[in-house]
């Protein structure tokens, strides 16, 4: 038999999708402290850490059965995965931001943008829908300098605190999405393996309990 294999994001996911997978019986503590990216766990289980750009290629072809990934992942690839829950934890939002002493300047109707953006397409969609004509600039590592050394006009990314944006001195002026964790399934996995479905529909407990004392 096959083992069951989830796919963890290493980054800011990393540490809350290991406890979930704790209380759903899957005994993953200590992943990430060590150099491993694949991990076999008791019970004929294993966890494959990946980039969060990469998890949904896993788990869309069939290498993971199950994965643990932002919201934001999915709206950006568009991959062709089961979204089943969203899972809570890993609460951001997808802006766009401006340089503050120019933000009005720039953001006036009908003003063209050059925008820096790991999310080119979901950055596309969102000024096409807003009718506010863009250039997209693709950058993956801190997009915030893109603004201070001239490159754009300003940038798309995600927000947590806001912190980053403040000592970068770039003002939000809308919101494009918002994220949180999501638990996905590749399809064929999910109609075929009954440990695939056993490990949702622990998942699934959990977070109606969670919810529940959310609520209480």
């Amino acid at each position: 038999m096959s083992p069951l294999t989830v796919a963890v994001p290493t980054g800011r996911l990393l540490h809350d999708a290991v406890r979930l997978l704790e209380r759903a019986g899957l005994h993953a503590r200590g992943l990430g402290d060590d150099r491993r990216l694949l991990v076999d766990l008791e019970g004929g289980a294993r966890v494959l850490l990946a980039r969060p750009t990469d998890l949904l290629t896993y788990v869309e072809q069939g290498a993971a059965d199950v994965g643990i990934v932002g919201r934001d992942m999915l709206l950006e690839q568009g991959r062709d995965v089961y979204e089943l829950l969203d899972l809570g934890f890993g609460a951001c939002r997808a802006v766009v931001a401006l340089p503050e002493e120019r933000a009005e300047q720039l953001w006036r109707p009908g003003h063209a943008l050059r925008v820096a953006t790991k999310y080119p397409r979901l950055t596309a969609r969102y000024f096409e829908q807003v009718a506010r004509p863009a250039e997209i600039v693709v950058l993956y590592g801190s997009v915030e300098l893109a603004p201070l050394v001239g490159l754009a006009d300003g940038i798309v990314d995600l927000v947590m605190t806001g912190r980053t944006l403040r000592e970068n001195r770039l003002r939000e002026v809308a919101e494009i999405a918002q994220s949180t964790a999501r638990l996905v399934v590749n399809r064929s996995s999910l109609s075929r393996s009954r440990r695939t479905a056993e490990l949702v529909a622990t998942v699934r407990a959990l977070c109606v309990q969670e919810a529940g004392r959310a609520g209480g």
